[in-house]
């Protein structure tokens, strides 16, 4: 009886954490992490940004960048994380750091790059520095993040279940850093980017 009402409270954690809980499975883990030596390379390519312009690996080449996997109608967990870059965005430039950013979107189908500029304009995105990316099916997108970052890009009936991280790639296409992208306080991702970027 015991067992019966633990595996009962357990199933009402996983309801009541719902979209949270999910997301967190869809990444590879949360918080901040070194992962210089873990091997991940992000494959080439070439997509299509807000401008309608391509835009890929080459674009990238010698320069640091940050990634994270988005799209426009998310409701749950992208309206703190887009904000959150947008801050990093703000606080690189202010220091005088040299790097991108690059926002893939996980639902290709919907989100055009007119519906990513405006997406970008309402959240001060500098698109000099801060590109959002589409142009692909739904598939390859679900290949590439988890080939490149080892996350989950899944469909649900109401959502898209991704990671909620910061990905830092150096100039060679390798990831070297994962951040909390829902994180409030972004001291130490700021004090971590100024340290290995500059």
């Amino acid at each position: 009886m015991k067992q019966f009402w633990m595996a009962l409270g357990l199933g009402f954690l996983v309801i009541l954490g719902g979209c949270s809980w999910l997301y967190g499975a869809g990444s590879s883990s949360s918080g901040q992490g070194d992962l210089s030596s873990a091997g991940m390379v992000v494959p080439e390519f070439e997509f299509v940004n807000q401008h309608g312009e391509p835009f890929g690996s080459e674009d990238l080449e010698g320069t640091y960048w940050l990634a994270n996997m988005i799209f426009t109608s998310c409701s749950t967990v992208c309206p703190t994380m887009t904000p959150n870059m947008a801050r990093l965005q703000d606080a690189m430039l202010e220091e005088g750091v040299d790097m991108q950013f690059v926002s893939f979107t996980v639902d290709p189908e919907n989100d055009n790059p007119e519906l990513l500029a405006k997406y970008g304009e309402n959240v001060g995105a500098n698109f000099e520095y801060w590109n959002f990316l589409t142009g692909y099916p739904q598939e390859e997108i679900a290949e590439f993040a988890q080939e490149g970052f080892k996350t989950l890009v899944q469909e649900t009936d109401d959502d898209i279940i991704h990671s909620t991280s910061f990905f830092l790639i150096d100039g060679e296409g390798n990831v070297v850093r994962k951040y909390d992208g829902l994180a409030s306080d972004q001291t130490e991702i700021v004090a971590d980017l100024l340290d290995v970027v500059e």
